[in-house]
């Protein structure tokens, strides 16, 4: 017998690193997600009304889901991780925003104003967030539940703050938090799965419905 040789998975996972899809790369989506999923309970607790503090989730609204999120999106990109790269780096910019927003910007709006204002983030984001709920079929069940309560909860936020009701804007958290959980449990996922090189943590796969063969340009029939 002979030793495993360094440069293979087995040997690299033996020693407690991650697979990566790349050299010298580990996968970013465990990271990505586990910051989305912090900065998303905490903005989603304040929203439901359960914390009695100051708007403290800003401070990691804007480490967490900003800048975190951002070098995970940048390092999905050095992986060649489409979905991860745009996931990642697009809810970076909701959080950089949204902490900017609250820091620079709504301390001199009244209630009304910063309503609308964020009505109208959380419509935009909505909108982004469709294509990648239906996108997201295609990588896995557990991304696809993802991006569809958070997709809800966007459009409850929304409703809330368009119509000024406090209690679609307390729903609106509710259900982000259950959208947090399922962050972190898709991001503990690819975490362990990425350690063992094999897939303890189900996360399900993608959703048939013949994606390629209804989006494939048909040409005559050719000899």
């Amino acid at each position: 017998m002979t030793d495993a040789d360094p440069r293979m998975p087995s040997a690299r996972l033996s020693a407690g690193e991650t697979e990566t899809r790349t050299g010298g790369v580990a996968d970013a989506v465990p990271l990505g997600l586990a910051a989305f999923a912090l900065s998303t309970f905490l903005f989603s607790v304040f929203n439901a009304g359960w914390t009695s503090g100051t708007t403290a989730w800003l401070s990691f609204g804007f480490v967490a889901g900003g800048l975190v999120q951002l070098l995970a999106g940048m390092w999905s990109f050095r992986n060649r991780n489409l979905f991860a790269t745009v996931a990642f780096s697009m809810y970076a910019a909701f959080y950089f925003g949204l902490s900017l927003y609250f820091t620079l910007v709504a301390p001199s709006a009244d209630a009304a104003a910063q309503r609308n204002d964020l009505a109208w983030i959380l419509l935009a984001f909505a909108l982004f967030n469709f294509y990648l709920l239906l996108w997201s079929s295609q990588v896995n069940e557990a991304l696809f539940a993802l991006f569809f309560f958070l997709g809800v909860t966007e459009v409850v936020l929304c409703i809330g703050f368009f119509v000024d009701n406090s209690t679609a804007v307390r729903v609106g958290g509710y259900l982000g938090v259950i959208t947090a959980l399922i962050a972190w449990y898709a991001g503990s996922a690819a975490l362990i799965n990425g350690l063992l090189g094999r897939d303890v943590v189900k996360v399900g796969g993608p959703i048939k419905f013949d994606l390629e063969r209804r989006m494939a340009h048909r040409t005559p029939a050719t000899r």
